[in-house]
């Protein structure tokens, strides 16, 4: 139980390095949170301060999701667990780094919506299943221009696919696929409910639409 907690604590203190606004505040001399609409995303940054801050911001948030997954396989590793307790490890790893994104503790509790940090998640868990999601919400999101409808839509892809497969899972898929299934509906409900306010802007047809230019 002590080693669940170990992990849980460090994933989200992990998720707490917001590297918005960090890299606002360095490349472009504000906070990111004081700016659009007030998120600590990737897409308010590029929204903002530009295509190298936002790029760099996206790069590291998903890598935040990478090594929070690789932390939980190195405990893992370290305890001699059987593929079942490793796989509860990674996926409490994988929601508490997204906890830490979102309410980050160095940051005053106000971060991002999990989106790019999921997906690290997401990439590290299955990478057959990240894959898919990660082409459907690029796919929706170019066609629509709408960074939250794809977060959104790949969001609740996610736990339908890993009701339907228990292979490529990064570790114990066979001996945890109820658990998997159980967390890709934690972590989906997670990230829709930060997009609560992008889900009503889009059932009013007002949903701000993906742009390049800086404002």
């Amino acid at each position: 139980m002590i080693n669940y907690f170990v992990v849980a604590i460090v994933a989200y203190l992990i998720g707490s390095i917001s590297f918005s606004v960090i890299f606002t505040k360095k490349m472009a001399g504000f906070d990111v949170r004081e700016k659009g609409s007030g998120n600590a995303g990737t897409t308010n940054v590029l929204r903002t301060a530009g295509k190298l801050p936002a790029i760099l911001t996206l790069i590291c948030d998903i890598l935040k999701g990478v090594v929070a997954i690789l932390l939980a396989l190195l405990v893992g590793q370290m305890i001699e667990g059987d593929a079942k307790t490793r796989a509860i490890l990674v996926q409490i790893a994988g929601v508490f780094v997204v906890i830490g994104h979102t309410y980050p503790i160095f940051f005053k509790f106000k971060g991002g919506k999990g989106v790019a940090t999921a997906l690290g998640v997401i990439l590290m868990v299955n990478w057959e299943i990240g894959l898919i999601c990660l082409v459907f919400a690029l796919i929706l999101m170019a066609l629509s221009r709408m960074v939250s409808l794809g977060s959104i839509a790949a969001a609740i892809l996610f736990p339908i696919l890993c009701m339907f497969t228990d292979v490529h899972y990064i570790i114990g898929g066979n001996e945890a696929h109820f658990a998997y299934i159980i967390f890709g509906i934690l972590l989906a409900a997670f990230v829709i409910f930060n997009h609560r306010e992008n889900i009503k802007r889009l059932a009013d047809g007002t949903e701000n639409k993906l742009s390049f230019k800086k404002k």
